[in-house]
């Protein structure tokens, strides 16, 4: 009963310090919330930035793996390609030592042997001795035989100057030039006087006209033959050129026996344009890559057999062109089925971002 009364008592007390709290609370409350939001952001941005960091750490560690396997990948080819190198470097210097040996030996046994070029050399040796042996007595004949042509040329030359002057051959009451008394004996012209005869006299025909000194521009004139009393020599032939459009005769003969000059279209065969053609399509197929011509419209390429290239090692042959496969012929047979699903999925980065996490990265 008593703390009933107390309490009615202190009612008033109470409202009034119920209203006066009410109002420091009104007073207080725009304060209050934005405090919160203050805290509440600083929070999320805290949360958001844990989470980012994770992702950070978490595709770091995606990227490390990722370019360690490449570089190794890349490391294990280029250790390859320098296996290779080295092998085929080695292989080039065996190839060309066995070539060095096998060629040395070809060109000692059979372009450059020893005893065969020593043999080789003896016989040409001795028959280098027969050909100037024979050289010389060519030599030596030629010689002779121009000299002997020679002394026949100057006794032919002495003998016809002997037929000139046989006139010089001295007698028996008047002794000649080449036989002079005061000589032991003859003269070697005087000699040759003797053995030979003089030269036939020469028949001129006599013309009485000519003889009597009447000649005419007409009558025949001979050299050696004296003129008559009283005639008169020949006018001289003219030598200057003739008044008039005459050209010279060196110059008429050039033009007259000059060659042809046909024109451009003369020149030009008439198949010019097929022979420039097939050299083209010479010149063409000479310079081809593929030595089969590519034929469109036959069937030649269905029966050949499939060639594995040196870079692969598949079994499996071409697919022609053209060709459907399963999921294109047949729709009906896949009404109703799931799609495949992809081997690599997409990576949802912000789906748990709402999420908290703790400093170990792990969810709460």
């Amino acid at each position: 009963m008593a703390r009933l009364v107390r309490l009615q008592n202190e009612i008033e007390r109470i409202k009034e310090e119920y209203f006066t709290r009410n109002r420091i609370a009104e007073e207080n409350r725009q304060r209050e919330n934005e405090a919160a939001i203050q805290i509440q952001s600083c929070f999320r941005g805290c949360q958001v930035r844990a989470y980012l960091s994770h992702l950070h750490r978490k595709a770091t560690i995606i990227q490390k793996i990722w370019r360690g396997f490449t570089a190794r990948a890349h490391f294990r080819q280029m250790v390859k390609a320098a296996y290779f190198i080295m092998k085929m470097n080695f292989y080039h210097e065996m190839s060309v030592r066995i070539q060095q040996r096998w060629r040395g030996y070809c060109v000692r046994k059979y372009s450059h042997n020893y005893y065969a070029r020593k043999r080789y050399m003896e016989g040409l040796a001795r028959k280098n001795k027969q050909i100037r042996r024979d050289l010389e007595e060519l030599s030596e004949f030629q010689t002779r035989e121009r000299e002997r042509l020679a002394m026949e040329r100057e006794e032919e030359e002495k003998t016809v100057q002997a037929q000139r002057m046989h006139f010089l051959l001295s007698t028996k009451q008047c002794p000649g030039v080449f036989n002079s008394p005061f000589r032991p004996g003859p003269d070697e012209m005087e000699l040759r006087l003797r053995r030979t005869k003089p030269l036939p006299p020469r028949n001129f025909p006599r013309d009485r006209a000519s003889l009597l000194g009447n000649t005419s521009p007409s009558a025949p004139s001979f050299p050696g033959v004296p003129r008559a009393f009283g005639a008169k020599p020949l006018p001289p032939i003219p030598s200057k050129k003739p008044q008039g459009p005459f050209r010279e005769p060196a110059e008429v003969w050039a033009q007259r026996q000059r060659g042809l000059e046909p024109s451009l279209r003369v020149q030009t065969s008439i198949s010019d344009l097929e022979q420039a053609q097939d050299q083209l399509r010479s010149e063409e197929w000479r310079s081809r890559t593929m030595e089969t011509m590519f034929q469109p419209f036959s069937k030649a390429h269905q029966n050949r057999s499939y060639e594995r290239m040196l870079h692969t090692t598949s079994s499996f042959q071409p697919v022609p062109y053209g060709t459907k496969y399963f999921r294109e012929e047949h729709q009906e047979d896949l009404q109703g089925k799931q799609p495949f699903k992809t081997v690599f999925t997409t990576c949802h980065v912000f789906d748990k971002f709402g999420r908290l996490y703790s400093n170990a990265g792990k969810i709460v």
